[in-house]
């Protein structure tokens, strides 16, 4: 599954370590948008979808936080 640089930017913001804790973690955000937050209430429903058709394994493959250089 390829995710976008705005969507594994979210990810990495929310992430507690495990794909279906980050799903939760999502959901729970989206509770909290206000109406006018449409774009990152569409970006988040798409990482969750996403999310929900990968496996943990291919989701552990994922590299959210790759090595910056100075």
């Amino acid at each position: 599954m390829d995710f976008t640089q705005e969507e594994r930017m979210l990810m990495m913001i929310y992430n507690p370590g495990s794909r279906e804790k980050l799903v939760v973690e999502l959901e729970t955000m989206k509770g909290q948008l206000r109406p006018g937050e449409r774009r990152l209430l569409r970006l988040t429903d798409t990482v969750i979808g996403k999310l929900r058709k990968i496996t943990d394994e291919e989701f552990d493959r994922i590299d959210l936080y790759p090595d910056v250089e100075a």
